[in-house]
């Protein structure tokens, strides 16, 4: 098996360079046989983890048995040596603690995510380079062409164009790579649906233009080029293999949580090698994927022995059961050591309400609201929504024309919510009702809840219905991006049922938010404690390129049509 995916592998690379060997026509052909190829093969992207098993150990219930002096760590296959007489190991490389995730903007990105958007924007500059030569035949034309600065302006423009179109075609998500095919698909969508507004944008500012050759060429060799690379990415184990082994010591259900999680998202190549538990009875027990492997008092030596990179503490109770000692050795020795809720925030994007102290919210870093961060903020609030009113003038009017054509008045539906600081205030929002529908006491909207008119749906769909809450941001009621702002009588309700959840008010509720871009519409008290731990997030990791990442969120939401009721 391992020979014909070599065999594969060579044959795809010799007709790779085949293909830029015979200029324009051999990458048509390669293009095509990729298409032809993907379409018919549906292969998931993600490897699963069995398949990514090369360990050559055996295992008892805590851990890896040495053999012979030779020790291999595993999920990494990083030899070491091992010492019978003390069984200390010298490692032969240096392992780097939380490789696997990189913090960007509060929020943590898989490693592989940046990975695949560095590699790709390359490969579109150098499909580019290769048009550009094709294209003038002449590597002395080509020279003088490209060493113009407005050459490679247009080149920036071209690339961003192909990437935003990827991130909006979900080509970056790693949850939802699909099959090669689907990758396929989608690929050949982005890139042409990336051509055409540049098509589009030409036609209005033709100073922008790149050769029509350039443009075509390049945008046929970006695709055989990142399919190539998204094809050989995937097969390649390196890259799936779990980067951390996590050892969760205490059998809570924070801990538990976690590990459901990290199961359901291999592609952020965790491992978790076991749970401890407190007495140490029910060695073997199983909890999720790993079960129990020792006691909380063996850490240190059962740490060394599954050559944890990471501990997490998920103990119900703490006092009297810590084992200080071990964890300061451990500690020292340059492994990690956090609560389950630290890391469970950092892969989900969301603090989990499950057992959550006081005290980590008051020891954990974050929450920093400096008068300029507010300031910032506020500011862009003014300046994109005065511009957003102006731009999506003809949008409103079109609006407020279906409404009174269907329903008849009134147009806007207003209501009041809770703001910053607790206080109250009127919403602005089109109708989506039958009139008189917001009478009684307030309720959820389920799916399909005949209270929603014909236009109610559309604009719902689209979050149209949303758009005169910009005149709430310029009253400084509202911001553009923050916690969705509830009625009275929810919040009263929600504030009794979740812990902590009057925290919410401490900044401005908004237009969109963090929970509105990862979660669904909340229509239960359960669907609205997630949320609110999505809002939670938000609160603490408040940051403009936080408030930014969440802009670009929505535009994808409001063009895809997701979430709405």
């Amino acid at each position: 098996m391992v020979q014909a995916q070599g065999a594969r592998r060579g044959r795809s690379a010799q007709r790779f360079l085949a293909s830029i060997a015979g200029g324009s026509k051999g990458l048509l052909c390669f293009a095509g046989s990729v298409l032809a190829a993907s379409a018919a093969v549906s292969i998931p992207f993600g490897i699963t983890n069995a398949r990514m098993q090369a360990d050559t150990t055996s295992f008892e219930k805590v851990g890896i048995v040495a053999d012979q002096g030779t020790y291999w760590q595993r999920e990494q296959l990083q030899p070491e040596l091992i010492s019978p007489a003390n069984g200390r190991k010298r490692k032969w490389f240096k392992q780097v603690h939380g490789a696997s995730l990189i913090r960007l903007g509060g929020q943590y990105l898989p490693r592989k995510t940046l990975i695949l958007v560095a590699s790709e924007t390359a490969l579109i500059l150098l499909s580019l380079v290769i048009a550009t030569i094709l294209n003038f035949l002449d590597l002395g034309r080509a020279s003088r062409f490209m060493i113009q600065n407005a050459t490679w302006l247009r080149f920036a423009l071209v690339i961003l164009a192909c990437q935003l179109a990827q991130y909006y075609s979900d080509l970056y998500d790693l949850q939802g790579m699909g099959s090669r095919g689907t990758q396929c698909a989608r690929t050949v969508r982005a890139i042409g649906a990336a051509m055409l507004a540049l098509a589009l944008l030409y036609y209005f500012f033709p100073a922008l233009r790149l050769e029509r050759g350039i443009s075509v060429l390049g945008g046929l060799i970006a695709v055989s080029l990142i399919l190539a690379w998204r094809f050989s990415f995937g097969v390649n184990r390196g890259y799936f293999r779990p980067l951390e082994s996590v050892l969760i010591m205490g059998t809570g259900q924070p801990g538990i949580n976690l590990t459901q999680e990290l199961l359901r998202r291999p592609e952020l190549q965790y491992k978790v090698v076991g749970f401890l538990e407190v007495d140490a009875e029910n060695i073997g027990t199983p909890l999720a994927e790993p079960g129990i492997i020792g006691g909380i008092s063996q850490v240190q030596e059962i740490a060394t022995r599954v050559c944890a990179d990471r501990v997490v503490i998920s103990l119900s109770e703490r006092r009297g059961v810590m084992p200080i000692r071990e964890l300061t050795a451990l500690k020292v020795q340059g492994v990690p050591i956090e609560d389950a809720h630290s890391m469970y925030e950092r892969i989900t994007g969301r603090i989990m309400l499950e057992r959550l102290r006081p005290s980590w919210l008051i020891l954990s870093d974050g929450f920093a609201k400096s008068q300029f961060l507010l300031a910032a903020k506020r500011s862009i609030d003014i300046l994109v929504s005065l511009t957003l009113i102006i731009l999506s003038a003809p949008v409103l009017l079109g609006t407020t024309l279906a409404i009174l054509i269907e329903t008849g008045r009134p147009v806007f539906f207003r209501q009041e919510r809770v703001g910053l600081g607790g206080r109250t205030f009127r919403i602005f929002k089109f109708r989506s009702m039958t009139q008189g529908a917001d009478k009684g006491t307030p309720s959820w909207t389920a799916d399909g809840d005949p209270r929603v008119t014909r236009v109610g749906n559309f604009i719902r769909k689209y979050r149209f219905d949303e758009l005169p809450q910009l005149f709430n941001v310029l009253r400084g009621e509202m911001s553009l991006i923050g916690p969705r702002p509830e009625v009275p009588y929810f919040c009263e309700l929600l504030e009794r049922e979740i812990p902590f959840y009057q925290q919410r008010h401490c900044v401005r509720p908004g237009i969109s938010g963090w929970a509105q871009v990862k979660f669904k519409y909340g229509a239960s008290l359960e669907e609205a404690k997630t949320k609110f731990e999505f809002d939670l997030f938000y609160i603490k990791n408040l940051s403009v390129l936080l408030d930014l990442t969440i802009i670009f969120e929505t535009i994808k939401v409001v063009l895809l049509g997701k979430g709405a009721k």
